[in-house]
């Protein structure tokens, strides 16, 4: 537990997800437990067909859980509607992926734009915003690089920005250093480190780098449905 935090920022309480194949069922999550609090940086580590994607994807309630529950900020999402569902993904989480998938045809300042005026937020507001957060990542002389003009480590840390420009609860990683040099992964890992500790959101980050895992807060995995930590 985070010192000073009554709740966190997200819980996984007894979550199952299963899914049909055949006349019967594929369990691979039963009954989940984990807890992340904020400032808090957690590495999931699971070799694949474990259910590591089924995590993340019920964490960001991108798939609901058929039992338990999951909690975002100490509020119940599993009754929610799908309206709701998309609210909280776009105002309390943030999510990193492998290959950071921004928009070939905008510069690395619109890019981190856009998910601030989607959310209400002004053009003047999103763009200081987003400057002063690539300037933090170490971008501010690339703001008008288009994604082709900047570098695998470069995109990454603009993938960061976009995740966090709306300053989520949450930030939600599955492998984002996993497609980039050692050299280069380390950066992006120290930029991803430094923008969750400045923030004070929690972060749960999928990873298959054991170096990388063994910075972090806490280590987990799934075993047989169930989430376990680490030494």
């Amino acid at each position: 537990m985070a010192s000073g935090q009554t709740q966190p920022a997200l819980h996984l309480s007894q979550v199952e997800r299963r899914y049909p194949q055949g006349d019967t069922f594929l369990e691979v999550l039963r009954g989940a437990e984990l807890a992340i609090w904020p400032g808090e940086i957690v590495a999931l580590i699971a070799p694949s067909g474990t259910g590591k994607s089924t995590l993340l994807h019920v964490a960001g309630l991108l798939e609901k859980p058929d039992g338990g529950e999951v909690y975002v900020g100490g509020k119940p999402t599993s009754h929610m509607n799908d309206q709701e569902r998309t609210r909280i993904r776009r105002e309390e989480l943030g999510f990193v992926y492998q290959f950071h998938h921004l928009l070939p045809e905008l510069s690395a300042l619109e890019n981190v734009v856009i998910p601030q005026l989607i959310r209400g937020l002004s053009k003047p507001e999103a763009e200081d915003r987003a400057s002063q957060l690539l300037t933090f990542l170490g971008l501010g002389k690339r703001l008008k690089h288009r994604p082709g003009e900047l570098s695998g480590g470069e995109q990454q840390r603009v993938a960061i920005a976009r995740a966090v420009a709306n300053a989520p609860r949450l930030l939600l990683a599955d492998e984002p250093t996993g497609n980039l040099d050692p050299h280069t992964s380390d950066r992006v890992f120290q930029t991803l480190v430094a923008i969750v500790r400045a923030s004070r959101l929690a972060a749960l980050i999928a990873t298959h780098n054991m170096d990388l895992a063994a910075r972090m807060d806490r280590r987990v995995t799934i075993r047989d449905g169930l989430i376990v930590q680490l030494p």
